[in-house]
């Protein structure tokens, strides 16, 4: 009997250092080993999207775009990123012709499939990224954020399934961004998904809890096809499980991975290495952190709040903020505690307990959410809430992109004098304040290089010669 064959993404220059190294990596330390990274038989490579393209520009001085080309240079396994739908790679919602161009220009660079998710699993925000992610030839993976309440039942995932695939959804992802689907719930929502639409179910977790594994075995009994892991280096903790155990355990218990443990541990090795240059960063212990059963709070929320907590003098207030966590997501209809509903309720939950009062205070990014600016919650908000928030301000029930101007155009113009590429006007429409320094800063090192050149001469590769006297 032929042995089933599960396929593996490997998060590594992705959400792995996203997680662990606050996205702080560097493409220079990937360049050296991604041809042996492509040669391992990877299902994809997940290397794009989520936060890298604001840290490149913000921390790093790096094009996000000129990452994607370097990386597609050497590596021929199918490329993916993290699309946060009409969020596109930010934190609010853009204008459909930004999305559009973005989309297009990341197909062009060589982007294979855009994993799509909506933080409110309003399939209403995904749809525009879906049908352009067509319409320029990339494989659509339509994302169901997983996360707990009442409302959040099997069936409730089996239809949201049933939408994305009558929407063109190539894949469904199971995105379990906290750490918190178990074993059983993993079998269950896996065998009733794939029932239902039929088509190939990968399935993203964190290994935050310590369930990770557990848990991928009991979905891929049920039937899941790919799993998300990270090289054992950089993985664990609220990164991905490591591949090279998941490859070992599959392979014990009759199925075929494909992948080969020796090549895996050069690159673990590797890893081992440059994750000491940004030990800065690599703030884990490398433990389970249990507190995400209890309040089915991510990690990087945990970071976040210990942040500002130590910022007030308040770091004893952290159990009361945990503990307020899920009456917030409560009030604000069980949003999915993913980018930005996290930074949403996360936000709102520490300022409850530091004002001493609830909803005393809201940010402005609460009152749009309460105001519908971030599309529907999965369920009913607490309409006494919400008064409280926002008065009788007006609340909007329409796809909220139907309601943003065309963006393009505007972003050309304040993008025109620092401009080298078609690409630029996109980054500058998501990111004009991070975009804008930066391309500055790139033209003026061009500026220097080109008055080099024409002084000095250049070489035939268009190196900077100096002549003798």
């Amino acid at each position: 009997m032929e042995k089933r064959v599960i396929k593996f993404t490997d998060t590594t220059l992705r959400d792995s250092h996203q997680s662990l190294l606050a996205t702080r990596m560097k493409i220079e330390d990937m360049l050296p080993i991604l041809e042996k990274i492509d040669a391992i038989g990877y299902h994809s490579i997940e290397c794009w999207g989520g936060a890298t393209f604001d840290t490149t520009m913000r921390f790093l001085n790096e094009d996000p775009w000129e990452r994607l080309w370097t990386i597609k240079k050497h590596c021929k396994t199918p490329t993916q990123m993290l699309l946060r739908g009409q969020n596109c790679v930010g934190y609010k919602h853009y204008a459909d012709d930004v999305l559009e161009a973005f989309i297009k220009y990341a197909c062009e660079g060589g982007m294979d499939i855009f994993r799509i998710f909506d933080a409110l699993n309003d399939v209403r925000n995904m749809e525009k990224a879906m049908e352009y992610t067509k319409k320029y030839g990339g494989h659509v993976q339509g994302v169901l954020c997983y996360t707990i309440s009442e409302f959040h039942t099997t069936k409730y995932y089996v239809d949201m399934a049933k939408k994305l695939a009558e929407r063109g959804a190539d894949s469904i992802c199971v995105k379990d961004m906290a750490g918190i689907l178990t074993p059983g719930s993993a079998y269950e929502v896996v065998k009733e998904v794939k029932a239902a639409v039929g088509l190939p179910i990968q399935l993203h977790t964190h290994y935050t809890s310590g369930m990770g594994g557990m848990m991928y075995l009991k979905a891929i009994e049920a039937g899941c096809d790919v799993i998300d892991t990270a090289i054992s280096s950089l993985a664990l903790s609220t990164s991905q499980p490591a591949c090279e155990t998941m490859v070992a355990t599959l392979e014990s218990l009759g199925y075929e991975t494909n992948l080969d443990l020796l090549k895996l541990k050069e690159i673990a090795d590797y890893f081992k290495d440059v994750r000491k240059k940004y030990s800065q960063f690599d703030l884990t212990d490398g433990t389970p952190d249990t507190n995400v059963l209890v309040y089915q709070v991510p990690g990087g929320m945990i970071s976040n709040f210990l942040s500002q907590l130590a910022q007030q003098n308040a770091l004893h207030k952290l159990p009361d903020v945990l503990a307020e966590v899920p009456r917030v997501r409560e009030d604000f209809g069980y949003p999915p505690l993913v980018t930005p509903s996290s930074q949403i309720v996360g936000s709102q939950a520490a300022l409850n307990v530091l004002l001493g009062e609830r909803y005393k205070m809201a940010t402005n990014e609460v009152k749009q959410y309460m105001r519908g600016f971030y599309g529907q919650p999965p369920a009913p908000v607490n309409e006494e809430v919400r008064r409280k928030i926002v008065g009788n301000d007006e609340v909007i029930h329409v796809r909220p992109a139907d309601l943003i101007p065309p963006g393009m155009e505007e972003a050309k113009k304040g993008v025109a004098s620092v401009m080298q590429k078609e690409q630029d006007v996109v980054t500058y429409a998501i990111f004009p304040n991070v975009a804008l320094p930066f391309l500055e800063e790139r033209l003026a090192k061009q500026t220097q290089v080109d008055f080099k050149i024409a002084k000095e001469g250049a070489d035939d590769e268009g190196k900077v010669v100096t002549y003798p006297a």
